[in-house]
């Protein structure tokens, strides 16, 4: 940290995630702000922990100095949010930093005025141990259950033991129709496993062996899951009851809006392989077909932590990332319907060049792009050596490829990678209005006659793609191996990044 600051000479630093201590110094000799997830008054970790055990509505973030008192500097900004009924990550990803955006803007207008409150001295939080999370199966009803998950999601998870497996637990779901006697596993469906409770069910879809990493509750149990039965919802699931699912559609007017909530925005081959199916069928179904993504990604591409975990990694690798182009296909040549990509989260890889494979792409204020490979040793297909220089051009998409660095939506929109970004507080509906404006039937045989001229060169592009992402799955010397295993078991890099040093070229 020290060597970075030095380097760059700060005039203030901001810490909106702070995981580490810092050292006096830093905030001695640089104006320094922590952001930190609690109102007036908390202090410490685990805020977030505790205001969802507490089932508080509503809870705040404040901008604080840094001194030497542990989350006891003058507050600069505080702003309230209201508590959503879920997971503790989610409210990190949106809540947090939404309410951390409209901090920042305080905050600039706080230290130009010289304008603090005095924090209050309240005791700081003990750690939130697994003690206070653990499940008690014989006590603990079904609504206690998720709540103990919900908490410890995504990080640490709930530790447990299944079938005699000692492993934290994440991704919980309601299961309304099926009973059973407590933590019996009664079904697994799509990578999940439902397990009884003392008043019902649960689902619980990601598991982590102590000292492994996550991945789909079958994959960890594997061979102990032998005679539970596979139960199947259809394809695109209509919401009627509670339970858990990957795939669901909404109808408006003439436009369908496709969800897909994969865990971590991550795509194996399987899912994609649903997800083509479902835009296949769609979009006989519609005049307009919206992807939305899920709760909090829209994609990532493809499943890192299952090519790690595979006895075949090269084999599984190659089948996963040709189902992603086989979905990317659908859509591309959807020529019944307009298709829109709904970027109402934040999207990377694979899961950016899915959306611009669509008609058109929208996306919500704030949200963050990532169209880029090569940080994971991957040079990527998706089609889209053929979608991102139509959109901007060769020169600017080479830069996108070789920067690796994030981009806002506002700047995506001002270089025409995509078309439209809406405000937070209006999204669905501006979206909607949106969708209902970009049907005709001109456009739809235009788009027919320019999909038939240009297959052949379309799908050259996805040709010389997999061609050179072949050996980098395939080649045991593949970097791709080794940052992927880095990246899967959270591996923090020596320094910072090359590509996010500051650089006085491009300042």
């Amino acid at each position: 940290m020290l060597e970075e600051i030095e380097a760059y000479e700060p005039e203030m630093i901001l810490c909106p995630f702070l995981k580490a201590y810092l050292p006096s110094s830093i905030y001695e000799n640089y104006p320094t702000y922590i952001f930190h997830p609690g109102p007036r008054g908390d202090r410490g970790p685990s805020s977030l922990e505790y205001a969802l055990q507490s089932h508080t509505k509503a809870w705040g973030l404040v901008v604080l100095r840094a001194n030497s008192e542990y989350d006891g500097g003058d507050i600069y900004a505080e702003v309230d949010f209201k508590v959503r009924d879920t997971y503790k990550a989610s409210l990190y990803r949106q809540e947090i930093v939404q309410t951390s955006l409209e901090a920042l803007e305080v905050l600039l207008e706080n230290i130009e005025n010289n304008k603090f409150v005095v924090q209050e001295l309240n005791p700081i939080h003990k750690q939130f141990t697994q003690a206070k999370r653990s499940i008690d199966w014989a006590v603990d009803d079904t609504q206690t259950i998720i709540n103990k998950i919900n908490l410890s999601d995504s990080l640490p998870g709930v530790l447990d033991e299944i079938l005699g497996l000692p492993c934290y637990l994440y991704g919980v779901h309601k299961e309304e129709k099926f009973k059973g006697e407590q933590k019996e596993i009664l079904a697994k469906r799509d990578g999940a496993i439902c397990l009884g409770t003392v008043d019902g069910a649960v689902w619980v879809s990601h598991l982590k062996k102590v000292g492994g990493f996550k991945l789909p509750a079958t994959y960890v149990l594997k061979e102990k899951l032998q005679g539970i039965k596979e139960e199947r919802l259809p394809l695109i699931f209509d919401k009627s009851y509670e339970t858990f699912y990957e795939a669901s559609m909404e109808k408006r007017d003439s436009v369908a809006y496709l969800y897909f909530s994969f865990h971590n925005g991550a795509m194996n081959a399987e899912q994609c392989i649903r997800l083509k199916y479902a835009v296949d069928y769609l979009k006989n179904e519609c005049e307009v077909l919206v992807l939305m993504g899920g709760q909090d990604f829209f994609s990532n591409g493809i499943h890192l932590n299952i090519l790690e975990d595979s006895a075949k990694q090269g084999e599984d690798g190659w089948a996963n990332i040709n189902a992603m182009n086989d979905l990317v296909s659908a859509i591309l040549y959807a020529d019944e319907v307009v298709t829109i990509a709904s970027f109402g989260r934040n999207a990377g890889a694979g899961g950016v060049f899915m959306g611009l494979a669509c008609d058109y792409a929208v996306a919500r204020e704030s949200v963050v792009l990532n169209p880029h490979y090569k940080t994971l040793g991957l040079s990527g297909s998706e089609y889209h050596t053929y979608t991102l220089p139509k959109r901007v051009g060769e020169e600017m998409s080479e830069r996108l490829l070789n920067d690796c660095l994030p981009i806002s939506a506002e700047k995506a929109k001002v270089i025409g990678m995509i078309d439209a970004v809406f405000e937070n507080q209006n999204y669905y509906e501006d979206l909607h209005r949106y969708a209902l404006g970009q049907y005709a039937d001109e456009y739809i045989w235009d788009k027919e006659d320019y999909l038939e001229e240009h297959k052949a060169e379309i799908e050259r592009h996805k040709e010389e793609e997999l061609a050179v992402m072949h050996p980098e799955f395939w080649d045991e010397k593949s970097i791709f191996h080794k940052l992927r295993r880095e990246f899967v078991y959270k591996i923090c890099p020596k320094g910072t990044p090359t590509r996010l040093k500051f650089n006085n070229e491009k300042r």
